[in-house]
């Protein structure tokens, strides 16, 4: 590729697919939606981990099952807007390989939590019992592999400026107005 293809295709990254459903310029809504499942799934852990430890964990291994399925819920929110973020990316880039690297973690994550959803509220835990060491190793290890997907995106928005403004439109922000 030569110096203004990449300079095209950096740009192109930068431009939403469909405002309307990804978000405007400067503002995409993928990174917006995943908090939803982050903070739900590190909450399901902390209530797995307390089960554990207190004398009636009966409200937090239920808690923990319903922050799952919020957690999934938003992924699958954050995973369309994602997928159309992806589409504004050049193929055969880094930041394209990136991307669908990045892609193929969450769907795995998401899959492995609604499993896990699946298997509590399956009975795999007897009323009123602590969550366990299975699930809470399926949650921890799931957790892990979304902290590495959550590494490349912050690579594709930090490092490679996907959905990101240009040092332009950003500039404006570091303006000082001079007062006489």
């Amino acid at each position: 590729m030569t110096v203004n293809s990449d300079l095209e295709g950096l740009r192109q990254a930068k431009q939403p697919v469909s405002g309307a459903l990804a978000g405007p310029y400067g503002h995409p809504f993928h990174p917006i939606l995943v908090t939803v499942p982050i903070g739900a799934w590190v909450c399901s852990l902390v209530f797995d981990i307390a089960s554990r430890i207190v004398h009636r964990p009966a409200f937090l291994t239920h808690g923990s099952a319903w922050l799952i399925a919020i957690g999934v819920l938003g992924a699958l929110a954050a995973a369309c807007v994602g997928f159309l973020d992806l589409f504004a990316i050049p193929t055969g880039t880094p930041a394209f390989r990136t991307g669908l690297v990045h892609m193929a973690l969450n769907l795995a994550v998401t899959a492995a939590y609604a499993a896990g959803f699946a298997w509590r509220r399956g009975g795999g835990f007897p009323e009123g019992q602590c969550v366990g060491y299975g699930q809470l190793a399926l949650s921890a290890v799931s957790l892990a592999t979304l902290a590495v997907s959550g590494y490349l995106g912050g690579k594709l928005a930090y490092r490679y400026g996907v959905r990101v403004a240009e040092e332009s439109v950003q500039a404006e922000g570091y303006r000082t107005r001079h007062r006489p």
